[in-house]
């Protein structure tokens, strides 16, 4: 399906939330909350940017869910109480204000925590050590630790403090929505991906199988923000300790999971890849937008991967995506829906703006 540049100004929605065009700012862990997780003036005056420079929906950067093993990384923002929930009522305002909608992304780390001031050592769904190296830039160092296998309980607490910190998002913060985090390698991923959920009980085997924890976390989300509220799942192959990452079973864990997200009655599926436009698998031609799209017919999709690239979103929507989510192409140009409607030019990405730590800068924030 060919695609004008007029589309990306359309109007669209998600459940009933009125957006005024197609294009999203990605989640992208800026660790510039509070030492205790409140989220902070200077981060309500960076997401209130975006939406002034016309994005149409924000997604926040991941929220740990729980004062246990959800954290993970130092200063990375909470809704796990009252107080880390209210100190969002600001960012939410500031994206009303410049008419965006704004959804909190929900997110436990799992194995992969690098900082965590709750509790010492890590857990997983299998004691399998994580890939990879902790990320410097999020002030990690060394070897990820090898996790401990959660118990029943640990992973029905964890089911519950999304389902807690969706009521929080919603009820004292005042979010359009919520996202869940089912991707890039934090817990609900592990759980998905075959080599790190190695169990051999209800949440293990084969990919059907292994959808079962997303799958209680969004039901348990649903039933406590209500059937009118956006709840929508971000879902990758890579992950941030695994970029290489493919499904083994390919198509068909793309219709596992996908299928599985469609028929629970997600919202919208939000697909990220480092090219939302390339074949999802080798030797293959089909993207993984396309696929979610395939399997999941009737839902709203956001894709997000190099889509600052006009021609490449353009690919994207026409492989079926609704939204298109920035991230690099934001960070260059928080207004950049305002500079492609006037055809101006766009500022390349500079990589220093996410080192020596991956912070807010100041630079940010300027009017």
């Amino acid at each position: 399906m060919s695609v004008g540049p007029d589309a990306f100004f359309t109007a669209s929605d998600i459940a009933g939330r009125s957006l005024r065009n197609r294009f999203a700012l990605a989640p992208m862990t800026r660790v510039s909350a509070t030492a205790d997780g409140a989220a902070t003036e200077a981060m309500a005056r960076y997401y209130a940017r975006f939406a002034r420079g016309g994005f149409a929906l924000l997604v926040t950067e991941g929220i740990y869910t729980d004062q246990a093993f959800a954290q993970g990384y130092r200063h990375q923002p909470g809704i796990t109480d009252e107080a880390q929930a209210l100190a969002w009522r600001p960012v939410v305002e500031g994206a009303h204000r410049h008419g965006a909608r704004i959804v909190a992304q929900l997110m436990h780390a799992g194995a992969i925590s690098q900082g965590n001031r709750f509790r010492e050592g890590t857990v997983g769904p299998s004691s399998v050590q994580p890939r990879g190296s902790q990320m410097i830039f999020y002030r990690g160092a060394g070897p990820y630790p090898t996790p401990r296998a959660m118990t029943e309980t640990e992973i029905a607490d964890a089911v519950a403090g999304f389902a807690a910190s969706a009521a929080r998002a919603v009820a004292l913060a005042g979010f359009d929505g919520v996202e869940i985090h089912g991707a890039n390698g934090y817990l609900i991923d592990q759980l998905l991906t075959d080599d790190t959920n190695r169990r051999t009980d209800h949440w293990g085997g084969e990919a059907p199988r292994r959808t079962a924890f997303l799958l209680a976390v969004f039901r348990a989300v649903r039933e406590r923000v209500g059937a009118g509220v956006p709840v929508g799942v971000r879902i990758s192959q890579g992950k941030v300790n695994d970029f290489a990452h493919r499904w083994p079973g390919r198509e068909r864990d793309a219709e596992a999971i996908f299928g599985a997200l469609a028929e629970a009655g997600a919202d919208y599926i939000h697909v990220t890849e480092h090219a939302a436009w390339a074949p999802a698998f080798e030797g293959g031609r089909d993207s993984l937008v396309a696929l979610a799209r395939r399997y999941a017919p009737t839902t709203r999709l956001i894709a997000n991967g190099g889509l600052h690239d006009l021609s490449r979103a353009a690919e994207a929507m026409g492989a079926g995506a609704d939204l298109m989510a920035l991230g690099k192409g934001a960070l260059a140009n928080p207004d950049f829906p305002e500079r492609v409607r006037s055809a101006r030019t766009l500022a390349p990405f500079d990589p220093a703006i996410l080192g020596p730590i991956a912070d807010i800068k100041p630079s940010e924030l300027a009017a």
